[in-house]
């Protein structure tokens, strides 16, 4: 059965990439969650999508401008009637979610800035909570993955791309990938087909319709990520 996880958290009713997200995917029955982490401006792994503040805070400046006391100080802006919730670093979510089946996609969001370390750290972390079989790396920077899976050859990374590129399946492979992560229109019968015969499993995003889903799970697409729960 096609896997759903949950994008930054069950952000369709609860602000993105807070523990409160988070907390109510786990709850709402999602196989796993989606999250973004960026490094603050004294090397701290923090969870948020936006390098720009303003969208998610609304505050000035970018995430590594800031310490993590600093970011700690501003609020995520309210999408529900909840309590105020902050910026989480990728330690306090695992200290949330973990233990737990759950399968937790880390992206790493170095397309902006280049986060020097920021795989070591993510990887350091990862190993101090003992999750690796229940971890996936994306990126939209494919250097950035192609890090990761030197450093961790058994941890499953992959690529995101928003837009569909020739030969990627072949190219993914040779980056010694194990999935794509393309946004779910672009998911051809044809592309399915070049991607699963070359062993590489197809993980779309952002799939919030059930019909969609299931078209995309007869292609053998193996997970799908989205805002709220579509998968039963």
């Amino acid at each position: 059965m096609i896997l759903n996880l949950a994008h930054r958290g069950f952000s369709d009713e609860y602000p993105e990439n807070t523990i409160l997200a988070f907390e109510k995917a786990k709850e709402a029955g999602f196989d796993g969650i989606e999250l973004d982490v960026q490094l603050s401006r004294d090397g701290e792994l923090v969870v948020i999508h936006d390098e720009e503040l303003k969208r998610v805070t609304g505050e000035p400046g970018f995430v590594w401008d800031y310490t993590l006391e600093e970011l700690k100080q501003m609020k995520v802006l309210e999408s529900c009637a909840c309590a105020v919730q902050r910026i989480p670093t990728l330690r306090e979510y695992f200290e949330e979610i973990y233990p737990s089946e759950m399968i937790t996609n880390i992206e790493l969001k170095t397309s902006w800035n280049e986060y020097r370390g920021i795989e070591e750290k993510v990887l350091a972390l990862i190993d101090e909570f003992d999750v690796r079989e229940k971890i996936w790396i994306s990126s939209f920077n494919h250097f950035s993955a192609l890090r990761f899976k030197r450093l961790s050859p058994n941890i499953k990374c992959g690529l995101l791309e928003e837009s569909r590129m020739v030969g990627m399946a072949e190219y993914a492979q040779g980056l010694n990938m194990d999935f794509l992560h393309p946004v779910y229109y672009t998911v051809t019968e044809r592309y399915a087909q070049e991607a699963l015969m070359r062993g590489l499993e197809i993980h779309a995003w952002t799939v919030n319709e059930g019909e969609e889903a299931h078209r995309l799970e007869r292609m053998g697409v193996q997970a799908v990520i989205g805002n709220r729960p579509v998968v039963r």
